[in-house]
């Protein structure tokens, strides 16, 4: 087995890349899908004054809407058809991942296996159109009461048809998106719903550079805190880095039995717990909470004194959108660490095959134990993840820096493209492997 690893390691190289016909035609397609993504982000909802949207966004762009527009890439200062993203959906997952956890028919429905697993898609596909529609009838309502600096409306013919027409076309662009990331996912290389996130904060990247140099030009910025701010990101890059690929590696040991003549087993392995079990699920989840209720509010903000208000207070490093955020982002790091590995289960799965932790009683004290260590290591995870996204957002709020240079933005963005060269290198040294099996097939034959 060692040798056959060895030699995986030593054909590898880029002209493996150019055999893995598989390979190529899942890029092709997961870049023709981000293609058309980015494509739809420039075509305009029909009716609105760009102009004054323009004039709004330039106000007050920098607040709460900024983080959604990052997230849209572009789409919602645009008010394109794509405005929503794909926000709702990860919305609606987050609920329907939270019921099934407290509802007992959700979660029955959840162990069915495969079956099960496609009605709690399809309840969470019911939920992002349910969520879309509300969330785009609240950016017509507002649009419609939004004026520009001389107090036009920035809708050309408000009305019963403009908000019809947009809750369509938003909730359409959404469940397109919903659609293409599941596509991207299946067919392609990588999570679709991450990556349309990631392809959305890369393409205004440049932008977001330009933009700092410029304030760098002008004298808003000083030069020589340009420069740190520069190799503080690269070291920032590293330090995510090192903590993904973290990882508390539990020994398992295997009994020796025999069969017949011969004797199984005496090995011993490890149970590999990653530092952030969660991974970038929680900085997501937490910004899509904080983004659903004030959308709408961000819009018809200048129409009424308490919405005015929420703005207010849940604008860039505001205390309550500062301490919000952080606890959003420890709840849902132990909520998603909890749905993605069970220690009762895994226990049990040890206890089926023989294995057990050395100086571990098998079953309920496994169980335990590795409870015990996860949520430690939870607790380092989140603390990571707060600290990555909380410290950006103080710089933010003090210096003006591009919302592109946010924790949250930063950590998907490199989180993302780990997981997606990680996946690219499975596919290789899987299409090296065939290839290995067949040649030895063939020498096999000739002999």
């Amino acid at each position: 087995m060692a040798s056959a690893a060895e030699q995986l390691a030593a054909n590898f190289s880029l002209g493996t890349l150019a055999k893995a016909t598989e390979l190529r035609q899942r890029l092709l397609f997961t870049l023709v899908a981000l293609i058309v993504y980015r494509l739809g982000t420039w075509i305009p909802i029909p009716g609105v004054d760009p102009h004054a949207l323009a004039n709004f966004f330039q106000k007050s762009g920098g607040g709460i809407l900024g983080m959604f527009d990052m997230f849209a890439g572009g789409a919602l200062r645009r008010m394109t058809i794509f405005a929503l993203n794909i926000m709702p959906y990860i919305s609606a997952s987050i609920i329907l991942q939270l019921l099934t956890s407290v509802v007992p028919s959700l979660e029955a429905i959840k162990k069915e296996g495969e079956q099960g697993r496609k009605r709690i898609n399809q309840y969470t596909r019911y939920t992002t159109v349910l969520i879309a529609a509300v969330q785009a009838y609240g950016i017509a309502v507002g649009l419609e009461g939004m004026g520009s600096q001389g107090g036009a409306s920035a809708v050309f013919d408000p009305g019963l048809f403009f908000r019809f027409t947009t809750v369509v076309t938003l909730v359409g662009g959404t469940i397109f998106l919903m659609w293409l990331g599941e596509q991207v996912t299946a067919r392609g290389v990588g999570n679709g719903t991450s990556l349309i996130i990631f392809s959305g904060i890369v393409a205004n990247l440049p932008g977001a550079i330009a933009q700092m140099l410029e304030l760098s030009r002008t004298g808003a910025l000083n030069g020589g805190f340009v420069i740190f701010l520069l190799l503080g990101g690269i070291l920032v890059v590293a330090f995510i880095v090192f903590i993904e690929r973290a990882q508390r590696r539990i020994v398992v040991q295997y009994p020796k039995r025999q069969q017949g003549n011969r004797m199984y087993g005496g090995e011993s392995s490890h149970l590999p717990l990653k530092l952030n079990t969660s991974g970038v699920i929680p900085p997501i989840f937490a910004s899509s909470i904080l983004l659903m209720p004030v959308t709408a509010a961000g819009f018809a903000a200048g129409g009424s004194e308490w919405l005015s208000a929420v703005t207010a207070y849940l604008g860039r490093g505001q205390p309550l959108y500062l301490g919000l955020y952080a606890a959003l982002i420890v709840f849902f790091a132990f909520f998603y660490t909890a749905v993605v590995f069970n220690p009762a289960d895994t226990a049990e799965n040890l206890k089926k095959y023989g294995g057990f932790v050395p100086g571990i009683r098998p079953g309920k004290s496994t169980a335990e134990y590795l409870d015990y260590v996860l949520t430690r290591l939870t607790v380092l995870g989140a603390a990571y993840l707060a600290g990555i996204c909380m410290l950006p957002e103080i710089l933010i709020s003090k210096f003006s820096l591009p919302f592109y240079f946010g924790g949250t933005s930063l950590l998907i963005v490199v989180t993302v493209t780990m997981d997606t060269v990680a996946q690219i290198h499975s596919h290789l040294l899987a299409h090296q492997y065939e290839g290995l099996i067949k040649k030895a097939k063939l020498r096999g034959r000739r002999e």
